[in-house]
């Protein structure tokens, strides 16, 4: 950043040098126009406002007082009144341009720089008196700079005060000063800084603005998060050097902003984290296509689950079977579409809705629910007890062709067994739907929907594909009764995640709640092969069932403590003091989140994580490993999640020796986590090895 700046400026002295004889005299035609303005009138030992007015052409723009990574800004040379003195200058909240990795605080179009001035108490009542300012300025394109710059003259009249719509309009951009200093830290090589705002006020579109240059990257990513009524703001800084104090403009939406001065102090730590700017969160505006098109992917990919396969793969043969009906195939594909998009977007309706009432909850927190876990176990164990021939749904069998309220049913089933999972594709689209207005995060979500549904949608319409399918035969019962394996896989999973989220005790009422719901599915199947109504007989037997998990599962919930020691790298809980530690010991710090019932997860801890080659190299490097378990409801990681806009896990963030921070992707490879120790080891290493070579050498 440092030589892009010096170069930058080396540009623009050459051309100020070329530029001077033109501008000498004050004449000569200006890409940015510029007049003074003098309110008036004064009178002594009052103040008058005076504005330099500027008006950039189509395509040029002018800078801030701290111009950025590059140009540089106004400077004014005054000729006043003696006695008279310039205060300091209000700039309006500028904007953002962002050319080649340099980040550039410009006015793209007419703007007002005001300067008050302050008139001696002895100076004459009445009559009108000169002014004049010698003023230099940088204009620039996105290709081409040129300095240009005037002599401006105006008069003052003295007398009464009047006031002047012009001024009014002018004065109105220029943001209020807070009452109250802002809060700043520089550690780790980041600027914290926590700024006085209201919870009540928005800030959708937040940025930070230092008067001081040389204090943070202005390229580099601004976090902001929501602590009370502080907004904690988080920019990677050039060095770790704190100043007595900064100021500066925070930028809150469009052209509407506050200036702020700060001291040092101690900043509040965590709160909801907001947009991010430079990130996949925060410039998800601008890559809307891209987030629906990664949800659209995520959803297709949602559909190779253990527990939405079989389902799937299912509803596709039967949908075969009954080929003939072209008609019928497209009725139903529109059903499992319909009940599908349904479920995502009621699940995402009631995420947003809990979200916007103050609970810190992400992707998949239905199961961090034990109740809702337990409901998802009965509707395993049915879904498996139907697929094992056990019993029959008429109206709503997965199995069953020729009925629309069967695909519609089938649709529900598949989104509730697969949303708890996040992929490569989707993680992207629903971080940033956790941050985007409700309309589009909705839209987010049902396009994820249609990923899901999308293979079945395509069969319903597509005629040559369901021609690729197996055609009928007797091997699909038994291909069927093979489905009800991989389902019964899934309760066994559940039933293992209830005593997780709700302690054995718990989980042994839950399976008590199991075998009834089996009993009375048997029973009812028996009375289906025997033409008798079967409903009533599984109504009076699944009842006092029923009413005893009503009872016995509130009062056997207990929260167990977190397993220990499982792990070959032995990590540390995560808490952010533990980050804090684990960073300010300069070592490097591998952190990664999980859950139980995070299936992505778990083949990610066997692949790469849970390796002897892993935890060797992670021992040689000294790398701090520290780990998030997301199983149950934990606010502080559903914070650290949402501020790397992810909306669930799997997340991996690798932070360096060095403080650089780099988000891992969420399918590791074997050797993806040794790779990055070694690297981490060989800097360490050979500063160990130059640290004993004079040693050596005199003892030779």
């Amino acid at each position: 950043m440092i030589g892009a700046r010096l170069l930058s400026c080396l540009l623009a002295l050459i051309a100020l040098f070329s530029a001077l004889p033109a501008h000498a005299s004050g004449t000569g035609s200006n890409n940015i126009a510029a007049e003074l303005v003098v309110e008036g009138p004064a009178q002594p030992g009052g103040s008058v406002d005076v504005a330099l007015h500027f008006r950039p052409a189509t395509g040029w723009h002018g800078y801030w007082s701290n111009p950025g990574d590059a140009g540089y800004g106004m400077t004014l040379d005054w000729q006043l009144p003696e006695g008279w003195r310039a205060g300091e200058q209000e700039y309006p909240v500028p904007q953002t341009l962002l050319i080649g990795g340099l980040m550039n605080h410009v006015y793209e179009g007419d703007y007002a720089v005001i300067v008050p001035l302050k008139v001696p108490a002895d100076a004459p009542r009445t009559g009108t008196l000169p002014l004049r300012v010698k003023a230099e300025w940088l204009a620039c394109t996105d290709s081409v700079c040129v300095p240009e710059g005037a002599e401006l003259t105006a008069s003052v009249t003295m007398g009464s005060p009047t006031a002047s719509a012009r001024f009014d309009a002018w004065r109105a951009a220029i943001p209020a000063m807070i009452d109250a200093p802002a809060r700043y830290a520089v550690e780790q090589g980041e600027l914290r800084m926590a700024i006085p705002l209201p919870a009540a006020l928005p800030v959708p579109e937040p940025h930070l603005f230092l008067s001081q240059d040389g204090v943070v990257d202005y390229a580099g990513r601004q976090a902001f998060a929501r602590k009370d009524d502080w907004l904690v703001v988080t920019i990677p800084a050039v060095d770790d050097a704190a100043a007595d104090a900064l100021d500066g403009i925070l930028r809150l939406e469009g052209g509407e902003g506050v200036r702020f001065s700060a001291v040092l102090g101690d900043v509040p730590q965590g709160g909801e984290p907001l947009a991010v700017a430079g990130s996949p969160s925060g410039g998800a505006k601008g890559s809307l296509w891209l987030l629906l098109l990664g949800a659209l992917a995520g959803g297709l990919l949602l559909n190779v689950m253990p527990c939405v396969f079989p389902i799937l793969s299912l509803k596709a043969i039967s949908l075969a079977r009954a080929g003939e009906s072209e008609a019928q195939a497209r009725a139903e594909g529109l059903a499992y579409t319909a009940g599908v998009v349904l479920a995502v977007m009621a699940l995402g309706a009631v995420l947003l809705a809990l979200r916007a009432g103050g609970e810190e909850i992400g992707w998949a927190f239905q199961l961090q629910e034990p109740g809702v876990v337990v409901a998802l176990l009965l509707l395993a164990v049915a879904i498996t007890a139907n697929l094992a021939g056990i019993f029959e749904l008429p109206s709503i069998s997965i199995t069953r062709p020729g009925h629309s309220s069967g695909a519609f049913a089938t649709g529900l089933l598949a989104a509730v067994a697969a949303t708890p999972c996040t992929g490569p594709f989707m993680a992207a689209a629903m971080g940033a739907a956790l941050l985007l207005p409700a309309g589009t995060a909705m839209a987010l979500f049902a396009m994820l929907g249609l990923g899901l549904a999308l293979p079945f949608l395509l069969l319903g319409f597509v005629p040559r594909l369901r021609a690729m399918l197996p055609k009928p035969g007797a091997w699909m019962e038994r291909f069927r009764y093979v489905m009800a394996f991989p389902m019964g896989l899934t309760a066994l999973a559940l039933i293992w995640l209830a005593s997780r989220l709700g302690g054995k005790g718990f989980a042994v009422v839950a399976l008590i709640a199991v075998a009834g719901l089996v009993v009375a599915l048997m029973i009812c199947g028996r009375q289906q092969r025997k033409g008798k109504p079967a409903w009533a007989a599984f109504a009076l037997v699944a009842a006092p069932f029923v009413i005893f998990a009503a009872f016995a599962l509130p009062g056997s919930l207990s929260a167990p403590a977190p397993e220990e020691g499982e792990s070959l790298l032995a990590p540390v809980p995560y808490s952010e003091s533990a980050v804090e530690q684990a960073r300010a010991s300069g070592q490097p710090v591998f952190l990664w989140f999980t859950a139980d019932w995070c299936l992505t997860c778990k083949v990610n801890e066997s692949v790469a994580i849970e390796r002897e080659a892993t935890r060797a190299a992670f021992e040689k490097a000294g790398v701090i490993a520290i780990r998030g378990d997301w199983t149950r409801r934990d606010p502080a990681i559903t914070r650290y999640l949402t501020a790397h806009g992810a909306a669930g896990v799997p997340l991996y963030v690798w932070i360096g020796a060095d403080g650089k921070e780099q988000v891992l992707p969420q399918v590791l490879t074997v050797d993806s986590l040794v790779t990055l120790a070694e690297a981490e080891a060989e800097p360490a290493e050979a500063a160990r090895i130059g640290s004993q070579t004079p040693r050596a050498a005199e003892m030779r």
